[in-house]
């Protein structure tokens, strides 16, 4: 007797990382156990630790994209170009998916054709405590729409994100001058320019794990590409408001003077990218901003 061989997942899973060979190892674990056996795609930003090497050993389930220098965040978008399926999964290294969680969102994607993104409820360490942006995704001010699940957002957690190959890829991805760090309000506001829905939907369930202390140099980052975005994609005159406030706390303040530097170096390229958004989504993210 022939016994028939499993479905392919519709859902891909890329895991853009970087020398963190020990937590990837962990997340992979928890991935290539999935119900929904998804196929794993691990975009390695040149790791110089013994990543590529574990995984080949340890994970051969696992395909690897061996990037031959860091991208960044633009290593999910080469990541998302490499696999064939209607929809993609992201996962940090130290994030996973839980099990039926990407069935969910496969039938969520199914049923509304207008969806873009869905933006996970996200549980965090080995106690799985709310992440408190769940709430703050919940209570979006943008409310709900007929033809879409869940509550509309205008941000999201990258590692607890699932996308539509299309509208992601039709977006543009993550920007590359961003790098790490904020990058996804910038695609939430690409996605919902071109007309696809980016919403909360609690019922697909991913995990994080993230390291006890912050990153070095994150907070310096974030400010900088919130910065960015503003003058990527908002008004004029908002954009300058942002710079003016950020340069008065410069004065003072060590990371705000080194994010005001990053910006600046940076400004010419973003300038060259520009596009502000059309005028409904400039009217949600005002909106969030007024209730935040």
């Amino acid at each position: 007797m022939t016994i028939p061989r499993p479905e392919p997942s519709p859902v891909g899973i890329v895991i853009a990382t970087r020398n963190r060979s020990a937590t990837l190892a962990e997340a992979l674990r928890h991935l290539l156990a999935l119900p929904e056996r998804p196929e794993v795609l691990v975009a390695d930003n040149a790791s110089t630790d013994d990543t590529r090497a574990m995984l080949a050993h340890d994970f051969p389930g696992a395909r690897v994209l061996a990037l031959p220098f860091n991208h960044g965040a633009l290593a999910r978008t080469y990541g998302a170009r490499a696999l064939d399926t209607p929809y993609v999964a992201f996962s940090d290294d130290d994030s996973w998916w839980a099990p039926g969680a990407l069935n969910t969102a496969t039938r969520l994607f199914q049923e509304h054709p207008r969806l873009g993104l869905i933006a996970a409820r996200t549980l965090v360490g080995r106690t799985a405590y709310p992440d408190p942006l769940n709430e703050v995704l919940a209570g979006s001010p943008l409310g709900q729409v007929g033809d879409l699940p869940g509550t509309q957002v205008l941000g999201f957690l990258a590692c607890a994100s699932v996308v539509r190959r299309h509208a992601y890829l039709d977006a543009g991805g993550f920007h590359r001058l961003l790098f790490f760090g904020g990058e996804e309000t910038l695609l939430a506001y690409d996605l919902a320019a071109r007309g696809w829905g980016v919403t909360h939907c609690p019922d697909v369930v991913a995990h994080h794990h993230p390291a006890p202390s912050a990153r070095t140099g994150r907070p310096v980052v974030q400010r900088r590409n919130e910065l960015l975005t503003a003058w990527l994609r908002r008004p004029v005159p908002y954009a300058l408001a942002r710079t003016r406030d950020l340069a008065a706390e410069a004065r003072h303040d060590d990371h705000a003077r080194q994010a005001l530097r990053g910006t600046l170096a940076r400004l010419p390229a973003a300038l060259r990218d520009r596009r502000p958004l059309p005028p409904h989504v400039e009217r949600a993210a005002r909106l969030l901003e007024e209730a935040a």
